[in-house]
């Protein structure tokens, strides 16, 4: 058993290893920023797998829409879940999502990703200090995810995106795919977890800002031509993330035969570490660590750990569950500290019927 639990951890890190070297010209100090548009979809939801420095490859929860699709599988009644992030630069992120079960082994849910600007005042090289107008950015992502269990341990998750970025008065669309599985297994609750994010064709800009009427010349005194401005397509940016958890409890107990990591019942004390391995066709690749102690299935403590991010490195996160007749609730809250940009805010809210 524990040989082939090791085989696994090996084709674990073969696997991490070559995709890292597939995706080599992101890494090092070659960065490839701003090869892909799109950029909201990068970033993260929920606050519960943000305090855990975003380690989220193996989170059982709506949020698994996001961080691997495959996740889903572990939704096993109605649910609902709504998570606000307070940008820096006026911007605000938010995400919503809801499931429905189908049957004891399949789940479908329906996603929300909405990325706006505040008013921006529109200035021009004649009034630098605006014109009086504004304008403002509005990026949406519909998604709608299934995913299910083929055994007790395998289970996969597949969501296809149709995502819109606006500015002003053009704006682009496409379609984008994720494609994720887990394993689970007894030894110390282990969870492997594999993804791969927005697959899909380039986008291009098109829309009313894009059609000029201008003079060609002035001294003709001729008619305005129509004029229309070509933009060139963009890639979305193509991501692979990998990541492990464990119950550390039960490795520091000894106990090496341990249930599901997130296995239902009551108890005291759960300590679960999450490490996630991502790699990026615009950035250099990111690992993130986190650990989540949980008491009587009532409070959670998290903390965590982003490296290879030149802006956010330390996460912290505290969660509030409440099991009603009939209804369980969570409130998560994440703190993300930022280097020069000040400290973003994620508060996330988890409502599912029993």
């Amino acid at each position: 058993m524990v040989r082939a639990y090791t085989l696994v951890l090996v084709l674990f890190a073969a696997t991490a290893e070559l995709v890292a070297q597939l995706y080599a010209p992101s890494a090092g100090k070659f960065k490839k920023v701003g090869a892909a548009g799109s950029q909201f979809l990068k970033l993260a939801v929920g606050a519960r797998a943000v305090g855990l420095g975003g380690a989220g490859s193996a989170v059982n929860d709506l949020t698994a829409v996001y961080w691997n699709p495959a996740g889903i599988a572990d939704v096993k009644s109605i649910s609902g879940h709504f998570s606000y992030t307070q940008w820096f630069g006026g911007f605000s992120h938010q995400f919503a999502a809801a499931s429905v079960p189908l049957g004891e082994n399949y789940c479908i849910a329906l996603s929300l990703v909405s990325f706006t600007s505040g008013d921006i005042p529109v200035t021009t090289l004649e009034q630098p200090d605006g014109t009086g107008a504004t304008y403002t950015i509005s990026d949406i992502a519909i998604g709608a995810t299934f995913g299910g269990r083929i055994t007790e341990q395998f289970s996969f998750g597949v969501t296809g995106r149709f995502v819109q970025n606006g500015l002003l008065n053009v704006s682009s669309t496409g379609l984008t795919f994720d494609v994720g599985t887990l394993y689970q297994t007894d030894f110390y609750g282990l969870r492997l977890g594999f993804s791969v994010h927005n697959l899909g064709p380039d986008m291009q800009y098109s829309g009313q800002g894009l059609y000029l009427q201008r003079r060609l010349l002035d001294a003709l005194n001729a008619d305005p031509t129509a004029i229309s401005i070509v933009t060139n397509p963009y890639a979305v940016p193509l991501m692979f993330r990998a990541g492990i958890a464990f119950d550390l409890l039960s490795v520091i107990q000894g106990k090496q035969e341990t249930p599901k990591l997130y296995a239902e019942g009551h108890q005291t004390h759960r300590l679960i570490t999450a490490v996630d391995f991502e790699t990026y066709s615009d950035v250099p690749e990111q690992f993130a660590v986190g650990m989540e102690y949980t008491w009587n299935e009532l409070l959670s403590v998290r903390a965590g750990y982003r490296f290879g991010n030149d802006q956010m490195g330390l996460t912290a996160g505290v969660g509030v569950r409440y099991i009603g007749s009939g209804f369980r609730g969570q409130i998560d809250y994440a703190l993300t500290p930022t280097r020069l940009l000040g400290l973003v805010n994620r508060l996330s809210l988890t409502l599912s019927l029993e």
